[in-house]
């Protein structure tokens, strides 16, 4: 399996501490190692899994899916408007 980052998850990620990108790693590897461990979502975003974590008292959601064999990164961020930019995002490409 390979993992694929979409370019917004790659611009959010520049952004977080070393400390931060240890856990995300972590949180990575689990997904990885069991991809059913989030929520598949619904209508408009069938096929979309977002994986809820906490980096100190900030929950970060994470949303990937698979594209084949492969799982697509494609964004990641707070709570806040997260599944409008999500919708966003995915309608743009």
């Amino acid at each position: 399996m390979k993992i694929i980052q979409s370019r917004s998850f790659e611009n959010k990620v520049k952004r977080f501490k070393k400390t931060e990108k240890t856990i995300l790693d972590n949180q990575i590897r689990e997904i990885a190692a069991d991809p059913t461990i989030a929520q598949e979502k619904k209508g408009d975003l069938r096929g979309v899994y977002v994986h809820k974590f906490k980096i100190q008292t900030i929950q970060y959601l994470l949303a990937y899916r698979f594209v084949g064999d492969d799982l697509e990164l494609i964004m990641i961020g707070p709570h806040e408007n997260y599944y409008r930019d999500i919708k966003a995002h995915l309608k743009s490409k």
